[in-house]
């Protein structure tokens, strides 16, 4: 599988944002789902992208959209029609 660079990048700039992947890890993680380092490892380096289940969440804790992260789940970014 070919994962375009931009997803990667923007995966990884999220991961920066958080301040690494332990800490994105344990951003993520809840009582009820935990999200290890590991396993976060496995997304950036073997999958080369952000899950699309923890899409929204990676989005709110780093800011970094969710249009970047996967679009190929949430398409291109609307354009702002309050400007209009």
């Amino acid at each position: 599988m070919n994962i375009p660079e931009d997803m990667k990048g923007a995966f990884e700039q999220a991961i920066k944002k958080a301040g690494g992947q332990s800490a994105l890890a344990r951003k993520l993680s809840t009582p009820a789902k935990k999200v290890s380092q590991q396993r976060l490892w496995h997304w950036f380096q073997v999958k080369g992208v952000c899950p699309a289940e923890w899409v929204l969440q990676v989005e709110e804790i780093t800011g970094v959209s969710r249009y970047s992260l996967r679009p190929d789940v949430f398409g291109e970014e609307p354009a702002d029609v309050s400007a209009a």
